[in-house]
């Protein structure tokens, strides 16, 4: 057995050689990525980077391994399962690479670790779930002021998507139409709609199996996979600084399955009206959707009921 203290940086990164030269190779070492979320597709991030040499990182994510997790993500093993996602994703890190940095936040990604969490970094990735809309709108809106580009990468169906924010260029609520008057529901309909260039059209996922109220839709580890290349060619290109990366509004989804890609430059809805015609929409086709939504309404109603009251 192998011990840590003959580990060799450049032996274990020499197949790099030939994609990448001898001084972008020490580029790579010395980057620091911030990851937010290490499951499905920021768990693979978090390997397949420190595969390619990159030795710094800074992690976030509340949750534990489960028994669903399985299926798809790059922690999870019989063997980690309650155990916090960040600790199991940094000891696989180190059994890579015994003298990577990483920097764990247990609490993920909320007003009090934000900060710390994209200090002093190259690049964010999102990795944050689907239905968590408030850390990833409040993620984006930091990285924008510390002039950090934020990419993501969505595994939808059989294929994966890319949108790349410039810190000077649209910002994520307005990409995606999203402010605070909207309830919850609305404002996870709308990353979604933008996300997903045919959520609303005929799809190979069964709508019946997105249920937005346990927070969980269908997910293929292939598709995770495709996400982590995607994600990981844009890292590579961006902290080698070879060019700028072609970003928001411009955007792609890749389906290897139906061979099928869209490269689309898409533009903020410009009407609130149409937006609400394609959240009507979206809640026929997600019922669970629709059901969220319709309990967040009840809730506002029986809060001003109260105020109300205690203004008499």
């Amino acid at each position: 057995m192998v011990s840590s203290n003959n580990y060799s940086y450049e032996k274990a990164t020499e197949r790099n050689i030939g994609i990448v030269d001898e001084t972008e190779q020490k580029m790579l070492k010395g980057a620091r990525v911030a990851i937010a979320g290490v499951g499905a597709v920021g768990g693979n991030y978090l390997i397949t980077l420190a595969r390619m040499g990159v030795s710094n990182f800074k992690i976030a994510d509340p949750d534990i391994f489960e028994m669903p997790n399985l299926q798809r993500q790059a922690g999870a093993f019989l063997s980690h399962l309650n155990e916090k996602k960040v600790d199991a994703m940094k000891n696989m890190a180190l059994d890579i690479n015994p003298n990577i940095s990483i920097e764990t936040f247990d609490q993920g990604v909320n007003d009090n670790t934000v900060d710390d969490f994209l200090k002093d970094v190259d690049v964010v990735i999102d990795g944050i779930e689907a239905f968590q809309i408030a850390p990833r709108r409040l993620l984006y809106r930091k990285a924008r002021e510390q002039g950090k580009y934020v990419m993501c990468s969505a595994p939808i169906a059989y294929g994966a998507s890319l949108q790349i924010f410039d810190p000077n260029g649209m910002t994520f609520d307005r990409y995606y139409n999203i402010d605070d008057s909207m309830t919850r529901s609305e404002q996870i309909g709308v990353f979604l709609l933008g996300l997903a260039p045919n959520l609303l059209s005929k799809s190979m996922i069964d709508e019946s199996k997105v249920d937005f109220e346990k927070e969980k839709g269908p997910a293929l580890a292939s598709t995770i996979a495709l996400s982590t290349g995607v994600i990981c060619s844009e890292i590579l290109k961006l902290l080698l600084k070879r060019n700028k990366p072609k970003c928001i509004p411009h955007a792609f989804y890749m389906d290897p399955y139906n061979w099928n890609f869209v490269k689309k430059s898409r533009r903020p809805i410009p009407f609130r009206w149409l937006q609400k015609l394609l959240l009507k929409i979206a809640f026929k086709k997600f019922p669970s959707l629709k059901r969220v939504y319709d309990k967040e309404l009840a809730g506002r109603t029986s809060s001003l009921e109260i105020k109300q009251s205690l203004m008499i």
